[in-house]
This record gives structure tokens, sequence and C-alpha cells, in this order.
């Protein structure tokens, strides 16, 4: 009888800072960040940015001194290089089994045959240079019996040397030592909240958690949190998922570097984040039946008055129709823009997302039918232009001004995705 199949855990390192350093070598062991949309937040941090003590998601302000300093080289995000990098890096690890889940931008699962410690460690690191020698992206692999232990094996494998970026803990013994140093909140699927519950109950490590009573902790918080500590032990509770689900919400926002204080210039970022939203509900094939606008000022300025406020509408007729999703958000947020308040986040989530229906035949003189049949063919002309012309142009059903945003400082090339941005290598 063969062994059950391993999980690895493939997950890039610093992947946005990694995508930079492909095309600028010269910053490989140099400090590096890269920015949120508006520049404001540092969201990706190479190593030395690290060291210096620099935590995600700060604010560029609060350690301008540091930047300054340390000559740390700054990156806007650049998301059509790093959605071309993903794509590429997960394209070559399907070479290694036909069983793979991308989890996210940056990681995937990937089902592999059971075989003994040496054997996997070799292979994980026949998976590591492979992806390196045909993206320049750097990995690391954490091989385990299921999901959450992968999970728990990358989070090793990428802070001790010692592992050389691969660490298997299919075996039993060397499992447990890991779960004994890793501290619980570092388990996936465990909270902040649920983690000062733990803590509380004296649960302090991932190994405190696995001898848990399976009852007494379904009990005390919830079924997921369950399979949490089956899967702890060693048994899967959660398969690979090769075909991704639909997403139940999509959510499209932003916060303005610069506030904004007209409802005009809200209103033209608003549609530019509908159009957005009603591109992913419709790649997914999908329709909703709701929709959220939401806007608020700057919490953390306490010298500013403050507002906030959501909006919720159910729609008679779902749709993916961007203009009626542009049309139903606006007439939302008249109702809640208030003057004199100057705002630094705004968006708008869809709900009661639901598949599209086969249309069936329908009477020739149905008005409604005709129209949304005309509404279907718009949209796929436009959104085929877009796919296909990505930078070049875009393609929108309404007039949408870009005047409320803030123009990035340091954007990089479109290095594999732009003919007139492709690296020139010059030979002397």
């Amino acid at each position: 009888m063969s062994e059950p199949p391993l999980i690895a855990l493939v997950d890039c390192n610093n992947f946005y800072v990694s995508c930079e350093r492909v095309f600028r070598p010269d910053l490989n062991y140099k400090p590096v960040a890269v920015l949120s949309n508006n520049d404001g937040c540092i969201v990706a941090r190479s190593q030395e940015v690290k060291d210096l003590g620099i935590k995600m998601a700060t604010p560029v302000h609060q350690v301008q001194h540091l930047i300054n300093r340390h000559h740390i080289q700054l990156f806007s995000s650049n998301y059509t290089l790093y959605a071309d990098m993903s794509y590429r890096v997960m394209q070559c690890l399907e070479a290694f089994t036909p069983k793979i889940e991308v989890y996210s931008i940056d990681e995937s699962f990937l089902e592999i045959a059971a075989a003994n410690n040496k054997d996997t460690t070799v292979y994980g690191q026949h998976i590591r240079q492979t992806t390196y020698r045909n993206t320049g992206i750097p990995v690391c692999v954490g091989i385990a019996p299921t999901k959450t232990l992968a999970k728990l094996a990358n989070y090793a494998a990428k802070r001790w040397k010692q592992t050389h970026g691969v660490l298997d803990i299919s075996d039993i013994t060397r499992r447990n030592k890991l779960l004994k140093l890793v501290p619980v909140n570092e388990v996936w699927g465990i909270g902040r909240q649920t983690t000062k519950r733990l803590k509380l109950m004296g649960i302090n490590t991932a190994y405190d958690l696995a001898i848990q009573p399976i009852e007494s902790i379904q009990a005390q918080f919830n079924i997921v949190i369950a399979r949490t500590v089956i899967e702890l032990n060693g048994t899967p509770c959660l398969s690979i998922d090769d075909t991704p689900t639909d997403k139940q919400h999509i959510v499209c926002s932003r916060s303005f570097k610069h506030k904004i204080t007209e409802l005009h210039s809200l209103s033209d970022a608003l549609a530019s984040f509908c159009s957005r939203a009603a591109e992913k509900l419709r790649k997914q094939n999908s329709i909703t039946g709701s929709i959220t606008v939401f806007i608020r000022t700057n919490p953390f300025n306490p010298n500013e008055p403050q507002y906030q406020r959501s909006i919720s509408i159910h729609l008679d007729n779902a749709t993916s129709d961007t203009r009626q999703i542009i049309t139903t958000a606006k007439r939302l947020l008249t109702n809640i823009y208030k003057v004199g308040y100057r705002y630094q986040h705004c968006g708008v989530q869809l709900g009661n997302i639901k598949p599209v229906l086969v249309l069936t035949q329908s009477d020739i003189f149905d008005l409604a039918s005709i129209s949304n049949s005309k509404s279907v063919k718009l949209m796929q002309t436009i959104d085929s232009i877009n796919h296909r012309f990505p930078q070049g142009i875009s393609v929108s059903p309404t007039k949408i001004n870009n005047n409320w945003e803030y123009q990035v400082e340091h954007l990089s090339k479109r290095y594999t995705t732009n003919w007139n941005e492709l690296v020139v290598a010059r030979c002397s």
C-alpha cells in the first residue's frame, strides 16, 4: 500500500522586491522597499530593510530618516510586472505536479509523492533551483502531510538558514520539535483575537495547540480551529484545490495620498473602482446582486473632523454590466457624501455573487432579454480589448476621469509586458 502524498508549499521570498531585483541585479544585498498604491506605505521589504526594524505597512514619512540614512531604494507597486512574474513562477511549478493550488500571487500548494526524508528534501531543492533558474525569483519550500503543517515548514525554511530554504516535517519527531518552537499566532488560520483567547488558556506554541482535545477546541471555538488541530497532528482536512473557487465578495478600494474633498473627484475614483470590480466579476463569469459603497476620512488624524459611512442596496436584477454598477454606486455615494470633510478612503463591494445562468431561448419581442444580450456582448468586447492591450489603451463603457489619481514617483519599467521597456543587454 502506497503512502499518502505530501503537500509542498512553495512561497516566493519578498516577492515584490524579488521581481524588481530580477531586472536590477545591482540591488542585490541592498535595502529595497516597495510602496503601496499611492506611495504612502511600505508593503514589501527586502531582508536588509527588515533588519533595520522597519515594519510592514509603515507610512513612508515615519521612516524617511532611515530611508535617507541607509539609501533605501524605493519602488512604486508595479502590479503589471508582479502579475506576469507570478504567472511565470506558477507555470514553472506546474511542471512538478499535476495537482497544484495557486493560493496567492506568490505562493502555491503542490501535491508530491511521499518518499523518505532525504529524497523529499532533495526534491524541494530541485524545485527551488529550477524556479530560480527559470524566473530569477527565489523561493522556499515547506513539505508536510497537511497544508497547515506545510505552512509551518515554510515559515521555518524562510527563517532558519540551516534549512537552506527547504524543510520536510513529515517525520513526527522533527515535526514536534518545530511545533514547540513556533508561536501559536504563526499557525495558519489563527488570528489575533483567537491568539489572545488561546494564550489565556495557556496555549502559547503550535505544539500546545496540537495536543489539545479536539472536542474541547471545537466547543470553545469552532470546527475550523478544530480542523487546524487535526492538521497539526498530521491528518489532512484540507485537500489540494486545483480549481479555484469563485469569489463570494469582490472589493475594490484605495486610500488617497492627497485627500479628496469634492464629490465629483470622489465619484470619479469610485467609478474607476467599480469598473475594476466589474471586470473581476465577469472574469469568473458571475453577476452581482448587491452593491456597497463606503467612504471615510483619516481616522489617525485627530486634528481633522472625522466621518465614515457605508451604504448598500439589493439589486432587483443581478448584473455584471459596468454601466449599471457605476450608475448605482454613484447614486449611493451622493446619499452618504457630506461637504466639509477630507476623504482618505473610498471603495465598492460587490456581494450576493452568483454564477451567470445559461440563457434560454426567449420571445423575440422580449426587450429586456434583447437589452441584456447586447450588454453581455458589449462587456465581452471591452474586456477582450483591454486584455489584449493592457497598457496601450483602456476602453470603458462609460466616461471615467482619472484626475483624482496620484502620480506615483518610483514606478519601474514593465520589463516583461511592453516591447519598449524590455531589458537591453550590450556586449562589449
